[in-house]
């Protein structure tokens, strides 16, 4: 299949069109009496005026569609076409959508009106992709830009108020040498909500525009989908101008399609590289029909409101009891994943940073049929060791248990250690968090043992949970391993050809949890939105690999049978609980952080800024009652914004800050925080703060982050003002759940009577339901 590609603005060039334009003299002349200009004199010597959009667009528009007609004979129909933002008019014009003049006379007046909007910015973002680029923007609260063009992975533009879109680059470029951010020559903010006005005006035109359904796909830059057949092209074409160009999933979605050949038409075949750097990152070519969606799954009927649910009682004691013969959950969710994870429900414990999901909690999961992972992040190697030696001493050979893999963007050495960890002990379950691409060591653990079975089918030893709540990395998980990992491994003798080649077949993760409004680090996802999209995901990648199935499975805001319930509802394998488990008596917290989190209601709960992201803004979700850290977090943040220095702050301020959050001058915090860096290998990092003044204030400040979390692990009560604990809403409601039940109190909350609580009452909310 052949799809043909339209470039934009920014494309233009005095003398473009030479090739073409004497070509077609009536052409040129109908574009002169629309344009009331020469647009051969335009193209030719238009010199500073194709600088302005008015001019720009129409000359572009022009100079592509004559090239497309020159060519139209020799190349034949396209089986598919789209165009980047401006271009798409030359789609839709391919498509019969729009003649010549109907279109160049629509391109005239979106130019007119796009040229009039004034003040306003746009960056490109080199070398970072869209979870990056969103990550940052969320990370520095400014609602006054957005991203304007999803390019490729690591392409991205913004969008928005010079002030916003300076301050976005900046933390982004501060955050990872490897960006770059290069102002764009424009006078407005295109396709962002600046461009509303312009999009209203352009709309009533629209309305007035005779418009004919397509007759080739045209893939909609605002959709990343053909135009839907039987729909005005109107209602999409008229929001283009203030959303989002989404080629990355432009691209995508022509793979899925199996397109394997691209045309441009434009300069600098600029759309080309996005389509092959998107091409590169697929195992095998697209082959015609591959990848094609499947079905939509059929919509269950709209479910009634549940009664209330109460809790079951529960023993006193936190002995795990017997399993239940036959649970009122065990029918919930895929059957498969209860198998692959011995579990009697479809329901995982995750894991919690600092081993808060220990391996008290790791053992009585097992011990009561069910699973759980234990958190590693922010754990040395020792106390991984230390973890699967105890849980190797309390479990059962072969019990299924499984260990956290935290991704660090600034520490590949210590994954690649962890792993080769997790492969020595022979875990076989893995919960990969916080991945925003696919690395060697997730690739070396997925591959480890993968081997084809007697009939030839793919097999993996080692399962892969990837929490994602990302589309874009998503799709990484979905997919065989990028080829160029494989071969580095294969080559270093970590994989064997055996591995490698079978490892090539299977998708990288095993299961995949979408990731909503949760504790800790969260993208403030919706599930309700979130998971049917993922599951569509996966039902469309299913084509490009061979093996099982790829599970999907939801996690955060599950707090209620009712939580639980609305994810089986809509297409969950499985669910995750995480903060409810951080009440427990198995979860390795102090009793303090325990009495604060059995007291929460749904509304105790906000966002700081994260610890280990300081710099970035990255924002984590904790709990806000009962703790000063939510506010004096985001005091110190807003101090590192504003200043270059520790020593600009001004003297009262340090003095509160010594008082209140640090509890010791601020020296001392430094000279702490230096010893420890050198303390553990790192003398770069002082030696670079000590030279870099911002840099040592951000040192400063994350001492704070560091301290506060230790305080609420240990449960210092002097310090409980400064109580650091992750944590979602779904805390306050199982607290409403359970009040006034044997569950009230938290030294009952065994994590087995809270997996047992939700999937049964999950059950009976479904059953009541029908």
């Amino acid at each position: 299949m052949r799809a043909l590609l339209f470039a934009g603005q920014g494309s233009q060039r005095q003398g473009m069109g030479a090739e073409v334009l004497d070509a077609f003299p009536e052409h040129c002349a109908l574009a002169d009496d629309i344009l009331g200009l020469s647009v051969r004199e335009l193209c030719l010597h238009g010199g500073d005026r194709l600088r302005l959009t008015r001019y720009a667009q129409p000359a572009l528009f022009t100079v592509h569609a004559l090239t497309y007609l020159a060519g139209r004979e020799e190349q034949g129909e396209p089986d598919v076409v789209a165009g980047h933002s401006l271009g798409e008019f030359n789609a839709l014009m391919v498509a019969g959508v729009l003649d010549f003049a109907g279109g160049l006379r629509l391109v005239a007046e979106r130019g007119r009106l796009m040229g009039e909007a004034d003040g306003g910015a746009m960056a490109a973002v080199l070398g970072a992709g869209l979870t990056e680029v969103e990550r940052t923007l969320a990370a520095s609260g400014r609602t006054d830009v957005e991203v304007a063009n999803d390019n490729s992975a690591t392409q991205v533009v913004i969008s928005g108020t010079a002030a916003g879109v300076s301050a976005v680059t900046a933390l982004l470029t501060a955050g990872d040498p490897a960006i770059r951010c290069v102002p764009l020559p424009v006078s407005a903010a295109f396709h962002s909500r600046e461009m509303a006005p312009a999009a209203r005006r352009f709309a009533a035109v629209l309305a007035e525009t005779p418009l004919a359904p397509p007759r080739l796909p045209v893939i909609s830059n605002v959709t990343a989908r053909p135009y839907p057949p039987g729909e005005p092209v109107a209602a999409l074409l008229g929001r283009q101008i203030r959303s989002r160009v989404r080629w990355t999933e432009t691209m995508e979605h022509l793979l899925d399609s199996g397109v394997d050949e691209v045309t441009e038409i434009g300069r600098g075949r600029t759309l080309t590289g996005f389509w092959r750097e998107a091409a590169a990152s697929r195992r095998t070519p697209a082959a015609p029909g591959r990848g094609a969606p499947a079905p939509a799954p059929a919509v269950p009927a709209p479910v009634a409101p549940a009664p209330a649910v109460l809790a079951p009682a529960v023993p006193a004691a936190s002995t795990a009891p017997a399993a239940p013969a036959v649970p009122a959950g065990s029918g919930l969710g895929s059957a498969r994943f209860r198998e692959v994870y011995r579990s009697r429900y479809a329901y995982v414990a995750g894991s919690m940073f600092q081993g808060i999901a220990s391996t008290d909690l790791v053992v009585r999961m097992a011990g009561a049929g069910l699973f759980g992972f234990f958190g590693t992040g922010g754990l040395p190697l020792s106390g991984i060791r230390a973890a699967l030696d105890d849980i190797g001493r309390r479990l059962a050979p072969g019990a299924p248990y499984g260990m956290n893999l935290l991704h660090d963007m600034t520490d590949s050495a210590g994954e690649r250690a962890t792993v080769d960890l997790f492969l020595r002990y022979g875990v076989r379950y893995v919960e990969a968090a916080a991945f925003t691409r696919v690395t060697a060591p997730l690739v070396l653990y997925r591959a480890k043992g993968a081997h084809r079975d007697p009939g030839g089918r793919p097999v993996a030893v080692n399962q892969v949970l990837a929490k994602v709540s990302r589309p874009e990395v998503a799709r990484q998980f979905l997919a065989p391993p990028p080829p160029e990992l494989l071969d580095r491994l294969r080559a270093e003798g970590a994989l064997t050809a055996e591995e490698a080649a079978a490892a090539a077949a299977l998708p990288v993760a095993s299961d995949l949890c979408v990731e909503s409004d949760s504790g800790g680090h969260t993208d403030a996802g919706v599930a309700l939105a979130l998971l049917p999209t993922f599951v569509r995901l996966r039902d469309r990648a299913a084509a490009a690999v061979e093996g099982e199935p790829v599970r999907v499975g939801a996690a955060g805001g599950i707090g209620t049978p009712e939580a639980a319930a609305a994810c089986f509802l809509l297409g969950a394998d499985f669910v995750l609980t995480g903060s409810v488990n951080q009440c427990s008596p198995q979860a390795g917290t102090s009793d303090a952080v325990k009495d604060l989190l059995a007291g929460l209601d749904v509304q105790d709960v906000t966002y700081a800024p994260a610890g280990d992201l300081f710099e970035l803004g990255s924002r984590v979700q904790v709990v806000r009652r009962g703790t000063l850290f939510p506010a004096r977090a985001n005091q110190l943040y807003e101090l590192y914004r504003r200043h270059a220095r520790l020593e600009d702050i001004d003297a009262r301020t340090l003095a509160t800050l010594e008082r209140g959050c640090f509890g010791r001058p601020l020296a001392e915090v430094w000279d702490r925080t230096a010893r420890h860096y050198r303390d553990t290998g790192r003398p770069e990092i002082v030696h670079d703060a000590e030279r870099d003044p911002k840099r040592r204030m951000a040192l400063v400040f994350k001492w704070y982050f560091a301290e506060s979390s230790r305080a609420a692990l240990a449960g210092a009560k002097e310090n409980s003002a400064n109580f650091q604990v992750h944590c979602g809403p779904a805390m306050g409601a199982f607290n409403r759940l359970v009040e006034g039940t044997a569950l009230e109190s938290w030294r009952r909350r065994d994590v087995d009577a809270i997996a047992d609580l939700l999937m049964t009452g999950a059950a009976e909310v479904l059953a009541a339901a029908r």
